[in-house]
């Protein structure tokens, strides 16, 4: 579903001659066709799944916020612009990202969810958000709290 609906806001556009958010859509179908070309020697011919396809964009958020991060130091705000709106464009894509409060909640059920009681259950506490809240959460925020709450 996820992949139609790409293919359907390239074309968009294209006729719309949106050049900043074809170019963005086109990156992230060309990531998408290299990790269904990955995926093939597994025997997976039909390509990734959603989930996966969420969790590719999720990835290529965070390298851009890390960009935009070293672009601010190198005082380069042009660069700064042109990653904060490819950002925009791959999030219309995904699902509503979780606040900090609502992280924390997930995170407080999840752990109760897998009965985990000390850090070395992080990694259960972890497959239950993922199964969960793929493409909604981030994860880097969600694994200190873990720790925090597991008294890691």
């Amino acid at each position: 579903m996820l992949r139609e609906e790409l293919t359907e806001a390239m074309k968009t556009a294209m006729r719309a001659k949106d050049e900043k958010a074809l170019g963005t859509i086109r990156m992230v179908l060309a990531k998408l066709k290299d990790l269904d070309i990955a995926a093939r020697p597994s025997g997976n011919t039909d390509g990734i799944n959603d989930d996966q396809i969420k969790a590719m964009m999720q990835g290529m958020i965070k390298q851009r916020r890390e960009s935009i991060a070293l672009y601010k130091q190198g005082n380069r705000p042009d660069l700064v612009d042109l990653e904060s709106a490819e950002i925009a464009v791959i999030e219309r894509f995904l699902p509503k990202q979780l606040d900090e409060a609502a992280t924390k909640d997930a995170v407080t059920k999840a752990i109760a969810a897998v009965g985990a009681t000390s850090i070395k259950d992080m990694g259960k506490v972890m497959g239950e958000l993922k199964k969960a809240y793929t493409g909604q959460m981030d994860f880097a925020i969600a694994g200190p709290m873990i720790k925090g709450l597991l008294g890691g």
